[in-house]
C-alpha cells in the first residue's frame, strides 16, 4: 500500500514525530475537562499553532488534533453528532500546516481509545467498536490524513478494532499501546503480545509501537521487547517527558531536553525508527532531540539496561520478565545522576 509514511520510511533512517498535544493546549489556556477536538471548529488558529511549533522544531509526523474524536468520547461533551466535522476539521487544519512545511510532512490521524471496554470484558462489542472507529477515521481521511494512528490504547480488542476499521477502508495504520510501569498495558499485554498480534494482522500495520506510559526509561525498554520479537518491523517510540509529578495542583514533567535528546538516540540504539514524544515534551525537547538523533553516529549498538538507565533514569519496577528480551533491570532507590529535573508544562498526549 503506497502511502507517504512508507515512501518516507524507505528513503530515511528515522523519522521525527511530534510532542504533546495536550501539554500544549492546556499551555494556551484549555480547561480540565474540555473536549480539545471543539478547538478545531473553535478555535481553529490555536490548532494550527500547535502544529506549526512541531513542524518548526523539525517533526517529520504530526498527529491530528482528534484523539478523543469517537463518538463515545465526544458524547461527554454532547458533540458525538459531530464525529465526522471535527475530525475532518482536525486532519483539514495539520494538512494545511504540513503542506505549507517545504518539506514532506505525515499528517496522522490521531485515534484514542472509546473509553469502554469491549467484549468480553466490557459492554461494547468488536462490531460496534469498529462502527464508531470507522465514522471517525473517514473524518480523518476526508479532512487529508495520510495514516491512520492509533494512540495509547490498552486492549487487545480495542487495537483490533481500530486496525479493522482502518482495512475496511482501504488506509494505512499505525498503532502505539501505552505500557505502564509493570511493562503491561492496562488491559495485561506486553510487548512480546502486542509484537505477536501485529504479525497476525491483515494488512501490517506500517509502524507499530509505545507510547505515553510511565517515564522514557520504562518505555525504552518495551521498545526492546518489541524489537526483539519483530527486529524487521518499524516501530515507534514516543515517551513522556520524564516522571510525572503533581505541582501546586497541576501534572508537570520532569524531563528537561537534554533528557529527551538522550532518549532519542537510546530510542534509535534501541531499533526505533519513528521517535517522538509523549505528555510533556514541548517544541524545546523535540529541537534538542532532532539534533541528537542528526548526529547520531550511523553505527550503533544496542542499548543495555544499564545505559538506559545511566541516560535517561531509574526503571519504575523490575518488569517480571515480561518484555521480551534478556536482563530486567529491577527498581533502585531514586537519587541525583544524570535524572534531570524541570522544563516540561503540565498536560497530556
Amino acid at each position: 500500500m503506497s502511502n507517504l509514511l512508507s515512501e518516507l520510511l524507505s528513503e530515511r533512517r528515522w523519522l521525527m514525530a511530534d510532542g504533546a498535544t495536550g501539554t500544549t493546549l492546556f499551555a494556551m489556556g484549555l480547561e480540565a475537562g474540555d473536549a480539545p477536538e471543539l478547538w478545531n471548529i473553535d478555535a481553529p488558529e490555536k490548532i494550527r499553532a500547535l502544529h506549526q511549533g512541531f513542524v518548526d522544531a523539525g517533526s517529520d509526523i504530526i498527529l491530528t488534533n482528534s484523539f478523543g474524536g469517537t463518538r463515545h468520547r465526544l458524547k461527554l461533551h454532547k458533540a458525538d453528532n459531530r464525529v465526522r466535522e471535527l475530525n475532518a476539521a482536525a486532519a483539514r487544519i495539520a494538512r494545511e500546516v504540513a503542506d505549507k512545511a517545504g518539506r514532506p510532512v505525515v499528517v496522522a490521524g490521531s485515534i484514542g481509545p472509546t473509553g469502554e471496554l469491549l467484549e468480553p470484558v466490557g459492554a461494547l462489542s468488536f462490531d460496534d467498536a469498529v462502527s464508531a472507529f470507522k465514522e471517525q477515521a473517514e473524518g480523518l481521511l476526508e479532512g487529508g490524513a495520510d495514516v491512520l494512528w492509533a494512540e495509547t490504547i490498552s486492549s487487545r480488542e480495542e487495537i483490533a478494532a481500530i486496525q479493522k476499521a482502518a482495512a475496511d477502508l482501504g488506509a494505512p495504520f499505525c498503532g502505539t499501546l501505552s505500557f505502564d510501569s509493570s511493562g503491561r498495558t492496562m488491559m495485561g499485554l506486553t510487548s512480546t503480545d502486542y509484537a505477536r498480534q501485529t504479525s497476525d494482522m491483515t494488512p501490517a500495520p506500517v509502524a507499530f509501537g509505545a507510547n505515553c506510559g510511565v517515564g522514557a526509561s520504562d518505555l525504552l525498554r518495551s521498545v526492546l521487547g518489541l524489537t526483539e520479537k519483530a527486529p524487521e518491523a518499524v516501530v515507534i517510540a514516543k515517551a513522556n517527558a520524564g516522571i510525572p509529578k503533581y505541582v501546586d495542583g497541576a501534572i508537570e514533567y520532569d524531563g528537561t531536553p537534554a533528557l529527551m535528546g538522550d532518549y532519542a538516540v537510546m530510542a534509535l540504539r534501541a531499533g526505533a525508527r519513528i521517535i517522538g514524544g509523549c505528555c510533556g515534551t514541548t517544541t524545546a525537547h523535540l529541537e534538542v532531540m532532532k539534533k541528537a538523533l542528526t548526529e547520531a553516529p550511523e553505527a550503533l549498538s544496542r542499548p543495555t539496561l544499564d545505559e538506559i538507565e545511566a541516560a535517561t533514569g531509574p526503571f519504575s519496577s523490575e518488569g517480571d520478565g515480561v518484555f521480551g528480551h534478556a536482563g530486567h533491570a529491577a527498581p533502585k532507590a531514586r537519587r541525583g545522576g544524570r535524572r534531570r529535573a524541570g522544563g516540561a508544562s503540565s498536560g497530556s498526549a
